[in-house]
């Protein structure tokens, strides 16, 4: 039997529609204002600049603006620190992302930790995070909260269920993971120095992907009936799961692209609009 396809494409555009009222409700009570994200790209990565295009793109669809912050190469952590510092500031400004990876001489965590927490759409501060984690409201870190609503809407049971998280970033692996505990899941968290990996992968009910290497994860090693969630993209179309032995063996698998992917620029613009919706009321 065809395992179901948790296709995160359709369920963006679905919501997509529903933020698109939400927005022009927003702006019939805000004098016309539309809720505003600002996207901030340090640097001239060429996939960083695609990926920023496409969360402007997103916030277009649905009538929302945007403010796109581009800085050279050179900057520095203090340059970016005010930066941040100037939109937090920005009354107009209801969601801040900055984007990853930024230059190396740079301090990452410091310019993250600096966006105001009513900011942090994104979910990378260490404050949402830990609210994340216990159980209080904040915003997610987009790519989980994003698998969590894909679970959700397709009514995939967690509780009680032996979740195998295969990634411990600090945007993906460890708040997927507290989410997944949150939702009363058993979870088991690998890395790149667990051992015997394919024998812990072999237990998972629900498996998710987020080791960051093409087909790191074999389909060998994941057992018939289970959840697959593959949060990977690499060139060719890739994932870090070897999906296409499973598609007649699993219970459900996100594909890619389309699954996974889709559905962390709509969280981000959902966060975004909940955001601008929690700052008028």
């Amino acid at each position: 039997m065809s395992a179901l396809i948790l296709d995160g494409k359709s369920l963006a555009k679905k919501t997509e529609a529903e933020l698109s009222q939400r927005v022009t409700a927003l702006k019939l009570a805000n004098n016309g204002q539309a809720p505003i994200l600002a996207t901030i790209l340090v640097g001239s990565d060429p996939a960083s600049g695609t990926y920023v295009k496409m969360k402007q793109n997103a916030c277009q669809r649905i009538g929302m603006e945007s403010i796109a912050v581009e800085l050279p190469e050179e900057t520095t952590t203090e340059q970016l620190l005010a930066k941040i510092n100037e939109l937090n500031a920005n009354p107009n400004c209801h969601g801040i992302l900055l984007q990853h990876p930024v230059p190396a001489q740079i301090d990452e965590r410091a310019c993250f930790d600096a966006i105001d927490a009513e900011k942090d759409v994104d979910g990378v501060t260490c404050l949402g995070f830990g609210r994340m984690a216990m159980n209080e409201l904040a915003y997610g870190s987009a790519t989980p909260q994003g698998i969590m609503r894909i679970l959700e809407a397709y009514n995939i049971e967690l509780s009680g269920k032996h979740a195998v998280v295969v990634g411990r970033s600090p945007i993906l692996g460890k708040p997927m993971a507290l989410m997944l505990l949150n939702a009363n899941a058993t979870v088991t968290i690998c890395h790149s120095r667990t051992q015997d990996l394919p024998s812990l992968i072999k237990q998972a009910d629900i498996l998710v992907g987020a080791v960051g290497r093409p087909e790191f994860i074999k389909a060998e090693w994941i057992k018939d009936g289970a959840v697959v969630v593959d949060a990977g993209y690499h060139p060719g179309g890739l994932g870090d799961i070897e999906l296409a032995p499973i598609t007649q063996t699993a219970t459900a698998y996100t594909p890619v692209p389309g699954g996974v992917g889709p559905m962390t620029i709509n969280t981000l613009i959902l966060q975004c609009v909940m955001a601008a919706e929690k700052k008028l009321s």
